[in-house]
């Protein structure tokens, strides 16, 4: 066993939550160390058509406040022929999203239902896929200054007050901290005895590359049957669930005869499969770990919570995860965050991660091969087509309507910040790329800039008349884009003061140099 490595924070697991947490401690110029069971990043289950992913809107929203956006969309997977033979690009009207299949589209949408949502360069939903994704947030995290580690499998790890002390099969890490992003079978997460509650599979759910016999035996598009549900692109991508109570999932090899055998039932349809080019499985479980963190050790993204892919919320849960807690465990670090800073993670992320596991299992459940979930679906495609329930949906599945319970009554607090346009021509998300707070001023007010020079380093003062304020004074942003504070009128220091402090520690209190001392 080699020596001892010492890091400030050792994430385990790079994904795409695991690394965007790694660049999010290194802007606050924290050690970082990524370790990565798998020696090699490359898979095609990473890539088109099995590793395209929707983004909702707080993700989008987190690339663009660190200035990734632009690298995100530079890759448009719509404009890539897997992607855009998906059933619904083939359509005449604008898709918005699913919810169980049931399709809502954008020229149903009420934006009136949105009133603090500003033009700007963030759409409300895009694709991407996990290959270009990890593959860019792998280079910007080494860019930064993490160090990334594959082919380093952790087996298990000993914490005391001051430090985690991980092993894998060569080396000992020492670290002040341990964060498991390690996926949904998490080793931090079992070597750590967080507990892990849920609900059993219901079905069994194929990701497959085929060639049939006779490929026009099969209709492109999402079909449900009596037996189940697929979903068939003429380019030979195959999704299907077969409800087995998630019995074959992992227990046996994926062969052509299993996947044409299943197909056939589900379908109704006597295919032949000809090739078998490559199959994935995976199920409806949906768990939540009971807590997020033991003492210096913490969970984030699958690692935290799993559930079924319907309708892509995974990837945009775990990067949520990250955003949130990043800031805030380089604060505690740093030695200058509120004493409850941290534990404001769980707080506020597990009641969206147990929202999102009732999401799951609500399609679940529409998507039975039951006369009685027909029946429900038929009511379902109704309300979806009109323009409350596509703007609910939209709401929804875009993640318009997240917002964290902050104990203030107005309707912005807790909520994703606009993105203002000041007069300068920069916007809000510009000045959240360093991952600080911002206070936005727009009376630029010589009494409020004097006040927030008090957290100096931790507050970013932006004094400017905006494009459109929405009938503000003034906006406190924390570092993860989420608004603290809204001023209306006159400046009220007392309510400032005690927004900033709780968020980002007392006033004038120093940051820890790298050292520690």
């Amino acid at each position: 066993m080699h020596d001892s490595i010492i890091s400030d924070v050792v994430i385990v697991g790079a994904g795409p939550v695991g690394l965007f947490l790694a660049c999010e401690l290194r802007l606050a110029d924290l050690s970082v160390l990524v370790l990565e069971q798998a020696p090699d990043p490359d898979s095609p289950l990473k890539c088109l058509p099995f590793g395209m992913r929707g983004l909702s809107s707080p993700t989008i929203e987190a690339f663009y406040r660190r200035g990734l956006l632009d690298a995100v969309v530079a890759k448009k997977t719509e404009q890539n022929p897997a992607a855009a033979s998906a059933h619904w690009m083939q359509q005449a009207r604008k898709a918005g999203g699913h919810f169980a299949g049931i399709q809502f589209y954008k020229d149903r949408l009420d934006n009136t239902k949105w009133p603090y949502r500003l033009d700007g360069p963030c759409q409300t939903n895009m694709v991407s896929d996990m290959a270009h994704l990890e593959s860019l947030l792998a280079a910007r995290a080494i860019a930064l200054g993490a160090e990334i580690r594959r082919d380093a499998e952790v087996k298990g790890f000993s914490q005391s007050d001051d430090e985690v002390i991980i092993r894998t099969r060569s080396h000992t890490f020492r670290a002040g901290w341990l964060v498991g992003c390690d996926g949904g079978r998490s080793t931090v997460r079992k070597a750590g005895d967080f507990g892990f509650t849920g609900t059993e599979p219901q079905f069994t759910g194929y990701s497959a590359q085929i060639e049939l016999a006779d490929p026009d035996q099969l209709a492109p598009g999402r079909h449900y049957t009596s037996t189940g549900m697929y979903t068939y692109q003429q380019s030979g991508t195959l999704a299907m669930v077969d409800f087995d109570g998630g019995t074959f999932h992992r227990t046996q090899p994926i062969t052509l005869d299993h996947i044409q055998a299943v197909l056939r039932q589900v379908s109704g349809i006597a295919v032949t499969v000809t090739a078998l080019k490559l199959a994935a499985t995976w199920t409806d479980r949906a768990f939540q770990a009971q807590v997020y963190r033991k003492k210096r050790v913490l969970l984030a993204g699958d690692a935290a919570h799993i559930h079924s892919p319907l309708g892509g919320q995974g990837l945009n849960l775990g990067i949520g995860d990250a955003m949130n807690l990043g800031w805030k465990l380089a604060a505690t670090i740093r030695g200058n965050a509120p004493r409850d800073l941290l534990d404001s993670y769980y707080a506020e992320r597990h009641p969206v991660g147990a929202q999102i596991l009732d999401w799951s299992r609500a399609q679940v459940e529409l998507m039975r091969p039951s006369p009685s979930s027909r029946a429900l679906a038929a009511i379902m495609r109704d309300l979806i087509e009109t323009p409350d329930g596509a703007t609910y949906f939209a709401d929804r599945i875009w993640g318009l309507s997240l917002r964290y319970d902050l104990g203030e009554n107005h309707p912005l607090v807790g909520r994703s910040a606009p993105d203002f346009e000041m007069a300068d021509g920069t916007r809000l998300g510009e000045h959240l790329r360093h991952g600080k707070g911002v206070l936005l001023d727009f009376s630029t007010d010589a009494a409020l800039q004097a006040l927030v020079r008090r957290w100096d380093k931790r507050i970013v003062y932006v004094g400017s008349d905006a494009r459109d304020k929405l009938g503000l004074t003034s906006v406190l942003v924390r570092p993860d884009g989420i608004v603290a504070w809204i001023g209306e009128g006159p400046l009220d220091e007392e309510k400032l003061s005690h927004a900033a402090t709780r968020w980002f520690g007392d006033a004038g209190a120093p940051i820890k140099p790298k050292d520690g001392s």
